[in-house]
């Protein structure tokens, strides 16, 4: 049975978590500026769409979008202190490396049936400068499936928040830009999917070319 709302204490520990070590440090380490929060849906399972360029971006990304993101997360990330928590709170699940697309997707659809907002990496991979070059179909396949909308969101900035030698993360300044609501395509149809795919791409790299 679908929920509308990610659970009580799912919550509890994201609202903990966020205002005691995020969103302070998102505001005041990386000097953070968030735009187009009024377009994320308080309820309701959703689909967030981003582009990637560091490890820190899914709290980050939960962050600005003022409710928990489930995060296909690679396991090595639950290890790391801090971030591995982080993520964990704000409801990332691991998927090993070279596990199976079938064992993410059904896991990603079990999040949504709970009513959860459900985060992708348009591209799977983080790339240098933030931008996305070669979306994968992954997200409006999930979309299709579960009939829920995709939200784009932009991360410019955080490809510098990880420096070779650095054991701590860069102070670095961060923009989050949230694009409107694009609706969930309405087959399978692989051309339709591929189109709804480079839609969230544009939509995504628009905001990120708006800079600072």
């Amino acid at each position: 049975m679908s929920r509308n709302r990610e659970p009580y204490v799912s919550l509890l520990l994201y609202h903990a978590f966020k205002w005691s070590v995020v969103s302070p440090m998102l505001q005041v380490y990386f000097k953070g500026r968030i735009y187009g929060a009024e377009n994320v849906p308080k309820t309701g399972p959703l689909l967030v769409v981003s582009n990637h360029a560091s490890n820190y971006d899914p709290p980050i990304v939960s962050n600005c979008v003022r409710r928990p993101v489930a995060f296909m997360a690679k396991e090595e990330l639950f290890k790391i202190p801090i971030l591995g928590k982080a993520i964990e709170l704000y409801g990332a699940y691991p998927v090993s490396r070279g596990s199976a697309d079938r064992t993410a997707i059904r896991a990603a659809m079990k999040y949504l049936d709970d009513g959860w907002a459900v985060g992708l990496f348009l591209q799977g991979t983080r790339t240098p400068d933030g931008r996305i070059t070669d979306p994968k179909r992954g997200a409006a396949l999930i979309a299709a499936k579960a009939k829920v909308p995709l939200l784009p969101v932009s991360l410019w900035g955080t490809q510098a928040i990880e420096q070779k030698g650095s054991k701590t993360p860069v102070s670095v300044p961060v923009t989050v830009r949230i694009g409107e609501l694009i609706n969930a395509p309405s087959s399978n149809d692989k051309e339709e999917l591929e189109a709804l795919t480079q839609k969230c791409a544009a939509a995504i790299n628009t905001l990120h070319e708006l800079g600072r």
